[in-house]
C-alpha cells in the first residue's frame, strides 16, 4: 500500500519526478514503524525524530502530514511495517540544495510477521566503517549503500546482519539496528550517539525501561573485544524490537537465555502493547 498526497493507493507504484533529489542524490530521510491493530507504536517519537532530522537537513517537514500518513496506513492491517519517506523534492542539477525546497512525502505499508519480533540474530563484523564524523550517521537518511553491501556480505557468509565499527574502530551499530550488551557486572551497555549511532526509537525505550526493571544502563564506547567479552548482545529496532544475538563472528552467546533478555522482553512487550492499545500477547 502507498500513501501519497492524502490518498491510499493499491500497490507501491505512482508517478515520480525523476529530478527528485531523493532519487538522484539520496537527499532525504525515512522512518520505519510498527503498527498493531490500527495504531503506530511510539508514534509521537517516530514523528518527532523525522521532523527533527529534517530540520537538521533544512528540509521542511509537516508533522501533521507525517502523522496523517502513518495513521492512514496503520488502519489497513493488523500488523504492519510502515515506512515514511521525506525527500527534499525536485531540484536543478548539482549538489547545492535549492533555496526553496519542494519536499516530497510518501509512505508505504507491508505486512510484518510476528515471528520477527525478538527473533535471534547472527552478526558478521564488516570492514566497512561507519562515518562517525558525518552528521548523517545520526540521521535515518536514504543513503544506505554501505549497509546494503554489508548485508550482502553477511548473507553470503551465513549471517543475518552486519556489525559496524566507526572510523576509530569502536562499535557503532548493526546494519538495521542499535547494539546493546550486558557486561559482567550486569550493566547494560550501548554505544553513545557520538560514535556514529542513530538515535533509535526502541533504543530510547530500552534506556528508559531498563532501570525500572533492575538493570543499570550506560552509554559507553566499546571496542569489538569489549563486546566479545560481554555476557549477552542484543540488537534493537522497531520491527525486531529486541533481537538476542547468538553469534558475533566466531564468538557465541546465549543472549536469549540471559536474565536481562527476559526482563527487557517483558518490558518492551508491555510498552508496545500500551502504545498500540493491545495485549502484550499480541505483540509477540
Amino acid at each position: 500500500m502507498l500513501w501519497r498526497d492524502g490518498q491510499i493507493l493499491a500497490g507501491t507504484e505512482a508517478p515520480l519526478d525523476h529530478a527528485d533529489r531523493g532519487l538522484t542524490l539520496g537527499d532525504g530521510l525515512f522512518d520505519t514503524a510498527l503498527a498493531l491493530n490500527g495504531r503506530v507504536a511510539f508514534e509521537d517519537a517516530h514523528v518527532a525524530r523525522l521532523v527533527a532530522s529534517a530540520e537538521v537537513l533544512g528540509i521542511p517537514a509537516d508533522a501533521a502530514a507525517i502523522r496523517s500518513a502513518m495513521r492512514a496506513l496503520a488502519g489497513r492491517g493488523e500488523r504492519l511495517a510502515i515506512r515514511t519517506t521525506l525527500t527534499r523534492g525536485a531540484g536543478p542539477r548539482g549538489l547545492k540544495p535549492p533555496e526553496v525546497p519542494r519536499p516530497s512525502l510518501f509512505a508505504t505499508a507491508a505486512p510484518s510477521g510476528r515471528a520477527i519480533a525478538f527473533a535471534p540474530l547472527r552478526l558478521r563484523p564488516t570492514a566497512i566503517a561507519r562515518n562517525d564524523t558525518s552528521p548523517a550517521a545520526r540521521l535515518k537518511t536514504l543513503g544506505y549503500l554501505d549497509a546494503v553491501i554489508a548485508a550482502g556480505e553477511a548473507a553470503r557468509d551465513g549471517f543475518d546482519e552486519a556489525l559496524f565499527c566507526n572510523t576509530k574502530g569502536l562499535v557503532a551499530c548493526a546494519g538495521t539496528g542499535n547494539v546493546f550488551c550486558v557486561a559482567d557486572e550486569g550493566t547494560l551497555l550501548t554505544p553513545p550517539l557520538t560514535d556514529g549511532v542513530l538515535p533509535g526509537i526502541v533504543r530510547a525505550q530500552v534506556l528508559a525501561l531498563a532501570p525500572a526493571h533492575g538493570l543499570a544502563v550506560a552509554e559507553r564506547s566499546l571496542t569489538p573485544d569489549d563486546v566479545r567479552r560481554t555476557e549477552a548482545v542484543f540488537v534493537t529496532n522497531s520491527l525486531r524490537l529486541l533481537a538476542p544475538v547468538t553469534a558475533l563472528g566466531e564468538t557465541a552467546y546465549d543472549s536469549a537465555g540471559h536474565a536481562a533478555f527476559a526482563l527487557l522482553r517483558e518490558a518492551l512487550c508491555a510498552a508496545v502493547a500500551e502504545s498500540c492499545g493491545v495485549t502484550p500477547e499480541e505483540v509477540a
